[in-house]
């Protein structure tokens, strides 16, 4: 029986997660390999070098390769691209400069906005116009249109975008001058907001068409690299790019919409850990996601992820549908670092995968929070990914003496518990922040950590939090890599529609669904996607008569299936679980009609298949439990020889190849039937 193979792959800061999955014999493997800043697809390349040859794959068997990247989020966060250019309508060159006119903060008079992506100097206006009808006012001026992409090509941009005022609901303008632009400038990448995001609201259509147009050549370089790569490994099928809303894109749509991958990994763990929940029957979550740089936090209700349609990422509106994860600054390789008053902090700058922190001996200066952890006895310094990366525990513990603990006059346990409850502090911060915005009590749900570094803080986190149960999944380093095989292949399609109720609004709504309906039945073909796997979800976006917000009703039925009076009372019903209101007999408007098109994907499952060692008892070692506790000899056990029904109570440490669990002396731990560690406060 040939093999064929899945494999999932996660490019975080600091390690790049794989997933191997053997569809025919069920075997799920995971693996983990530092990753490469400056070529991430280097990483890549490496990991699936290291498992063709560990488990004798022929490269021509994988089938599929699912993908998750942080190019697009990197380039956002640092401004390595650059500049880029915009074409609009005449009067609207500021539109990215005025923005909103909402402070980021409204106390905070030094916070500043970002400068715009595009300088007011490659801000170019065109005389033309379509009114909010779609009708046209004023023709498009094409030796305008010329003019602009020669003065681009003369000022070196690469990358333009193209915003036309109301051109979501009439594109002829932007795709006519996308045609003018290539005959003079074939080599430009090109973002049409019509296409990128075809809503009203002028800013953050502007706003998100932009993003898209700085991060699409760096996101088209990458895509090439890595399809090189990897075909030059002998792999024959074409990778997908995950989404921001937990959905596949093919390669072509992944180059032309990089803006939609924005929060691709985080959104790929979001998935795993909502698929291990429903089997786990644990329905209600608080997930968060502890990697080397950063935390991801993110709330599942009754098996559903929360969604949002518009983030602000590095100060930029995005809209787009995407899963509700908020991050912090909160991970292994966090530094800590005393300010001008005196006082311990915690990142959010981190040392990365290079240098890494002290421990690693790669050149690292500073101290971080997996120094922390080593020097508190939590983690093995032999243990990291089954050994590969040893770690030097003495180094970590003088640097750590000399730059934090004899600054502030206390012991380097003192300092090194100090720097591990200032992280946990945040992140449990950040967990409640996400549940009361949602009008949720934490204590309600169920903690869910993962991550590499997520098994480790997760008591120290629920200190703060107060939840009943912590669950931590088999291998949860790779669950954002396990989540990608999870994921489906899917596409938004959206159209405007702004009429109410009482002025033919559904008619209008039905009218739209029916275009929409068009569109991915379009996207089906173009996708080779068979009928038996296509699914598709209706979304519409709704406001009462005057609100500035909107509230999205999803439906599995097509809206033709409905009557408005079903409608407006899902609408209300909405409306009260997000508001805790709702305005009987109130005007309502319909803002957008959305379908999310799905290629339903073969789900591996959940646990790996791994037989548990027998006859092996755990060993000690001394480990720091806080200073309720102290140090005390704890039990430390390899992940694979707690098999389904043991139980054990603390202090111990649980080490597998991904992650470590800390279990301190006030929590039993039972292994559930999906293989999950439950670790339940002793009462």
């Amino acid at each position: 029986m040939n093999s064929s193979w899945r494999i999932g792959v996660d490019v975080g800061g600091t390690f790049t997660d794989f997933t191997l999955f053997e569809e025919k014999k069920n075997y799920l493997f995971n693996h983990k390999t530092p990753s490469t800043p400056d070529e991430p697809a280097e990483a890549v390349e490496k990991g699936l070098i290291y498992l063709i040859k560990k488990y004798g794959i022929d490269p021509s068997t994988i089938q599929y390769l699912g993908h998750g990247t942080t190019v697009a989020l990197n380039m956002l966060l640092e401004r390595r691209a650059k500049p880029i250019g915009l074409i609009t309508t005449k009067g609207f060159r500021d539109v990215l400069e005025i923005a909103r006119q909402t402070r980021p903060n409204l106390y905070n008079y030094e916070i500043k906005r970002p400068e715009p992506l595009a300088k007011r100097a490659h801000r170019v206006e065109i005389p033309e116009r379509i009114n909010a009808d779609g009708m046209v006012i004023l023709p498009l001026d094409h030796k305008a249109v010329e003019q602009a992409a020669l003065q681009f090509m003369r000022d070196g941009i690469e990358a333009i975008a193209i915003c036309f005022l109301h051109s979501y609901k009439n594109a002829d303008h932007e795709v006519k001058a996308a045609e003018i632009i290539k005959n003079s400038f074939p080599n430009a990448f090109l973002s049409l907001s019509s296409e990128v995001l075809p809503e009203f609201r002028e800013y953050e259509r502007t706003s998100t068409t932009a993003v898209n147009t700085y991060v699409g050549p760096r996101m088209h370089l990458y895509i090439e690299q890595l399809k090189e790569r990897i075909a030059g490994l002998g792999v024959k099928c074409s990778p997908y790019i995950i989404h921001s809303n937990g959905g596949l894109l093919t390669i072509p749509m992944a180059t032309k919409f990089p803006v939609k991958t924005c929060l691709s990994g985080p959104a790929a763990g979001v998935v795993g850990a909502t698929a291990i929940g429903i089997e786990a029957n644990q329905k209600s979550l608080i997930a968060f996601d502890v990697g080397g740089t950063s935390t991801d936090v993110s709330l599942v209700l009754d098996g559903k992820p929360f969604f949002t349609i518009e983030r602000n990422i590095a100060g930029f509106p995005i809209k787009s549908p995407s899963i509700d994860v908020s991050a912090i600054g909160a991970g292994g390789g966090s530094i800590a670092w005393i300010d001008d008053g005196g006082a311990l902090k915690v990142g959010p700058q981190s040392a990365g995968a290079d240098p890494g922190p002290i421990a690693y001996n790669n050149g690292g200066q500073d101290i971080t929070l997996t120094d922390a952890n080593l020097v508190l006895g939590r983690l093995n310094p032999n243990a990291l990914l089954a050994g590969e990366l040893p770690m030097d525990i003495s180094a970590a513990k003088s640097t750590l003496e000399e730059k934090i603990a004899k600054p502030l006059g206390i012991s380097v346990e003192d300092a090194a518990a100090g720097i591990v409850k200032i992280a946990a502090s945040g992140i449990s911060r950040a967990i409640r922040s996400v549940a009361s915005s949602k009008g949720l009590n934490p204590i309600d749900f169920s903690l869910f950590a993962y991550g590499g570094a997520g098994p480790l803080l997760g008591a120290v986190v629920n200190e703060e939090v107060g939840s009943r149960v912590i669950i931590i999944p088999s291998s949860p380093g790779t669950i954002c890599a396990r989540g990608i095989l999870l994921s489906d292949r899917s596409f938004d399609f959206v159209q405007t529609v702004l009429a109410t109720l009482e002025n033919n609004g559904w008619e209008k709504t039905l009218t739209a669904f029916k275009q929409l309906t068009s569109k991915a039945d379009h996207w089906f073909e173009l996708e080779n996607i068979s009928a038996h796997s296509q699914v598709v979800k209706y979304y519409i976006e709704a406001r009462y008569l005057g609100q500035s917000f909107e509230v999205r009703v999803s439906s599995t039925v097509s809206p033709r299936e409905l009557t408005q009076e079903q409608f407006v009372e899902a609408f209300d019903t909405e409306h009260k679980a997000q508001f805790g209101y709702y305005i009987p007999k109130r005007a309502i408007e319909i803002v957008n009609c959305r379908i999310e098109a799905i290629d339903r994907n073969n789900k591996p499952p959940i646990r790996e298949n791994l037989e548990p060692t027998k006859n092996v008892h755990p060993h000690e070692r001394p480990v720091y439990c806080g200073s309720f506790f102290g140090w005390k000899n704890a039990l430390i056990y390899n992940r694979d020889q707690l098999s389904i029904g043991n139980s054990l109570t603390g202090p111990a440490i649980i080490e597998e190849m991904s992650s470590t669990t800390f279990v301190p002396p006030n929590y039993n731990v039972s292994i559930d039937n999906t293989d999950n560690i439950v670790m339940e406060i002793i009462q």
